[in-house]
Parts: structure tokens; C-alpha cells; sequence
């Protein structure tokens, strides 16, 4: 076949996307631990076996220009839809081509940590249209809050109709910081994280059954409230609260193989955290942490451990900084299945996990110190999609090099 000028473009434009293999086969080390003193509650709970996979994943280059992308869901057409946290959605194509701005949104407070966040679709979105969002709910007076809405798109993927707001973090924070709002549909209910939006003051809500701040939220699909939540007409106490004693959990996706929620929340200095969420577990913040305070003072008890508290399955000391992250499904990295694929903000990177049962047996890191990832998602075909936060962010596909 001749070369033909069409063909050296595309060839021009492949090379200017992809990310060299390089980049991705580099070293990498855990780092100094910042809290040495805080032994793990069991063996492997942090620091597994370093993992290399040879050759290192491809990846690509599938839209750029977005603001500070925040979240992405993978419609059946094979199009995304895209959070940027100033306030915008976005449909992309699998071409990258960028929509101009779904219309009919919520109003967000986009300060510091705040704005337009999670996206996800509901199982039956090819025929109802149903999406559900996160953000950060105005509340007047420089407040805020984790808000969550429901709305349909409307067929010509150009607007949301019907848009109701489902729930609203209880009390409003004067902190633009640590929303948490990620967002899960699981069947017949929905899974919505918060954060305890990070002061001292603020933080100790998290032991607060009563406030919505740093809490896993389990309602009804519809967004109403299942009578068989754990503190469910209770006195003192949400109904809507699942578990308790988070910091700022924005990660949280359902094992296929177990159908159990397990999340990822951000530590303070160390002490990051994967965590498989029980009904009416306590895991511990700010009472007990595997991290320290920025100025390197103890955090609560100055103690990882404690009496009726649940211990993360594992965690990292120097953080990952984790976005959100998939249980891995599809078939197009050879055994990868039921791997954890987690994005970092910092060193930056994605993060895969290998579980046996619920413990950690492996970690690999790849696009180490490469972007700062907000997000994973899996792809139709099993391709890794992730977005890098950054004020031109992009959407990468990882698939198998070689």
C-alpha cells in the first residue's frame, strides 16, 4: 500500500500522543516512612512485594483541554462522560472529540477542593438516560457541602432533565476541602463518600454519627432511605450512614467476585488506606491513624490501633494520594481480574494491587511521577481509561504493550 500523506499524518499524531514505554517501565521505591513507630496490625498490610509488568502498557492520548477533570463514566455507546471541577460535563468521543457543555447542572461552589465532582451512570442507563453527580453544594455565606444529584440526559446528549438532588452532607463547613463525593451505583442502592473536610474542629465529626462528615452514605437507588441501614431510626444518628470514621474517602468501587464495597481514602502525612466497608464499622478517624499531622505531630491517640475500631486492609506510608479506582473486569491484561487499578495525586501514577482474598500480596506502580490521576474507569474493551487533574487535563488509555 503506498504511503500516502493521510497516512504519515496519522502516523505524525500517534507518535505525538503516545507516552514513551520508558516512562512507564521506571523504577520506583516506597520511600522513608514518616511514622516508623506505627507498627502494621498484621503482615502484609502495607509495603507488599514490588510487581513489574514487562512489557509496560501502552498508553495513549484519547482527549485533552478538559479543566481539571474529576470524574469519568463509560456510556454503552462507548463515549465518556466527563466531570471538570470548575462546573462543566462533558461528553467525549472515543475520537476525543470534546462536547461543548452539558447544560442544566447544578450550582457548585468551585473553590480550593470544591466544584463539579463524581459522575456515574445507572445500570439501566441505556434505556432511562439516569446519571448521578457529586458536588459542592453553595449553602450561602462561603459554605458548603457534599451534595449528590440524579437527573436524566437527554437524548441528544446536550442537557440533563428532570435533575433532583438526592443528598446534602449535614452541617454546611465553612472548608472547601476534603468533600470525598465519589459516587457508586451497586443494584437496588447507591454508595456516596464524604470527607470531614480537613480542620481539626471539623474533623472530629467523623466519629459523629449524627453528622454526615467523613462517612460512607448507603441510599436507595431513588435516593431514598433503606430501613435496613445500621443506624436506621436510631436516636443521635443519621439514617443515611453506612460507616463511620472516615477522613476523605475518594475512592470506592464493589468486588465483583465478593459484591463488597472497599474504598480508598486520603491519610494525613502517611497513612493512606484501603478499606473493605462493613455495616456500622468505626475505622478510626481521627482517633487512630498510621499517619501524622503536617507538622509531625500524633494524630488523636497518637496510635494506628484501637478497641472497636476496623483495621484498613492496607495502607502506604508516604501516601499515594488516592483518586478514585476499579476492581479490574475485563480480559485484555492477562491476569490482572479482580486487581485493584487505583489512581495517585501524588507521587502521581496509577497504582495495581493484587488481592488474595482481602489481603494485598503485590503492588506495581506505573506512569509513576508521570500525572497526577484523579480517576480510573475500564473501558468496553478492558483498556484502562484514567484523568490526569491538571488545568489541560487529558484522558489516557493504558492497554497491553508489546
Amino acid at each position: 500500500m503506498p504511503v500516502t500523506p493521510r497516512h504519515r499524518l496519522a502516523a505524525l499524531v500517534a507518535a505525538l500522543v503516545a507516552v514513551p514505554a520508558a516512562l512507564l517501565a521506571q523504577d520506583w521505591d516506597y520511600g522513608t516512612r514518616n511514622t516508623p513507630h506505627l507498627a502494621p496490625a498484621f503482615a502484609g498490610q502495607t509495603r507488599a512485594p514490588k510487581l513489574v509488568t514487562t512489557p509496560p502498557p501502552r498508553v495513549e492520548v484519547v482527549a485533552r483541554g478538559l479543566e481539571h477533570p474529576w470524574g469519568i463514566a463509560v456510556l454503552p455507546d462507548g463515549r465518556y462522560l466527563v466531570t471538570e471541577r470548575p462546573g462543566r460535563l462533558r461528553l467525549v468521543g472515543r475520537d476525543g472529540t470534546v462536547s461543548a457543555p452539558v447544560a442544566n447542572l447544578p450550582a457548585v461552589l468551585a473553590r480550593r477542593q470544591g466544584g463539579l465532582l463524581d459522575v456515574a451512570i445507572a445500570p439501566d442507563f441505556a434505556t432511562s438516560r439516569r446519571i448521578y453527580l457529586t458536588y459542592a453544594k453553595p449553602l450561602g455565606g462561603a459554605l458548603s457541602a457534599t451534595a449528590a444529584a440524579t437527573a436524566l440526559l437527554s437524548a441528544d446528549g446536550r442537557a440533563l432533565e428532570a435533575l433532583r438532588e438526592i443528598f446534602v452532607q449535614d452541617p454546611p463547613s465553612p472548608t472547601p476541602a476534603h468533600y470525598g463525593a465519589r459516587i457508586l451505583p451497586d443494584g437496588d442502592h447507591l454508595w456516596i463518600t464524604t470527607g470531614e473536610h480537613f480542620t481539626e474542629a471539623e474533623r472530629r465529626l467523623a466519629q459523629d454519627p449524627a453528622a454526615s462528615y467523613g462517612k460512607v452514605i448507603r441510599l436507595g437507588a431513588d435516593g431514598s432511605l433503606p430501613p435496613d441501614n445500621p443506624f436506621a431510626g436510631g436516636p443521635g444518628a443519621a439514617p443515611q450512614v453506612w460507616s463511620l470514621g472516615h477522613r476523605n474517602i475518594q475512592g470506592a468501587a464493589i468486588e465483583p467476585a465478593t459484591g463488597a464495597l472497599w474504598t480508598l481514602e486520603h491519610g494525613p502525612r502517611g497513612g493512606d488506606e484501603l478499606n473493605r466497608i462493613e455495616k456500622g464499622a468505626n475505622y478510626g478517624w481521627p482517633v487512630v491513624s498510621y499517619g501524622e499531622n503536617y507538622d509531625g505531630t500524633p494524630i488523636g491517640s497518637g496510635k494506628a490501633h484501637g478497641a472497636g475500631f476496623t483495621e484498613p486492609r492496607y495502607f502506604w506510608d508516604p501516601v499515594i494520594a488516592p483518586g478514585g479506582f476499579q476492581f479490574y473486569t475485563g480480559t485484555l491484561f492477562a491476569g490482572w481480574r479482580g486487581n485493584v487499578i487505583a489512581a495517585s495525586l501524588n507521587p502521581g501514577g496509577v497504582v495495581r494491587l493484587v488481592l488474595d482474598g482481602d489481603r494485598v500480596t503485590g503492588e506495581e506502580r506505573l506512569l509513576h511521577r508521570q500525572a497526577r490521576i484523579r480517576d480510573v474507569e475500564i473501558d468496553r474493551d478492558g483498556a484502562i481509561l484514567v484523568l490526569t487533574d491538571e488545568p489541560q487535563g487529558r484522558i489516557l488509555r493504558l492497554s497491553p504493550g508489546g
